[in-house]
């Protein structure tokens, strides 16, 4: 008779514990509502649900930049996230590459002078600010810092795609900064572009 009854004991809890698990199976999690229903990544872009998002990096800055230089952007009426990552640069690391970069420009200029071309404007201004910058840096007068600046657009089509980046260059490349798509990387500029944003920054970078 004891026995009968462990046994129909253990059978209920086991009836019980199956229930609590069909039970909990069926319960939505927050992070079940507001996933998306779909995700595939491509090399050039990432279809999230019924939207297709797209990311991109700054790669080439100005000699200068005035205030207010990111407002056309930040002002275009389209859905877009931005991220801005600013890393400290070691004063004695950037001084070697100074070193380098010095001698390849100086040896640029001293071939065009031997080869007896016109000297170039660009090649001059380039050896005077590495020249100028060295010495400021190595009086502590300036701090280099690297700066990463993402971007991921989104829309509900490719095309609508290409016409906002296309915008976006345009503004940007009157002023001299020039972009690059995340090719084959669309997933970590997606993610470089979320609150979260500081893991993948390593990842790509300027």
């Amino acid at each position: 008779m004891i026995h009968y009854l462990e046994k129909r004991g253990s059978q209920k809890g086991y009836k019980i514990h199956l229930a609590q698990e069909v039970f909990q199976a069926g319960v939505l999690e927050l992070k079940d509502i507001i996933a998306p229903s779909a995700l595939k990544i491509t090399p050039k872009e990432i279809n999230l649900g019924e939207k297709i998002l797209r990311s991109f990096f700054v790669i080439s800055y100005p000699r200068f930049l005035t205030e207010e230089w990111f407002s056309p952007i930040i002002n275009i009426d389209k859905v877009f996230d931005v991220s801005i990552f600013i890393h400290p640069i070691e004063t004695a690391t950037i001084l070697r590459q100074f070193q380098r970069k010095v001698a390849e420009v100086q040896s640029q200029i001293s071939t065009r002078e031997e080869k007896g071309l016109v000297r170039d404007p660009q090649l001059d201004i380039a050896y005077q600010d590495l020249e100028n910058l060295r010495d400021q840096l190595q009086q502590a007068q300036e701090k280099l810092f690297d700066v990463g600046l993402y971007i991921t657009i989104y829309g509900d089509s490719s095309a609508e795609l290409d016409k906002v980046e296309s915008e976006i260059k345009s503004i940007l490349e009157a002023k001299l900064i020039y972009v690059k798509p995340a090719l084959f990387q669309q997933e970590q500029g997606f993610k470089s572009t979320l609150l979260w944003a500081w893991i993948f920054s390593k990842y790509i970078r300027n």
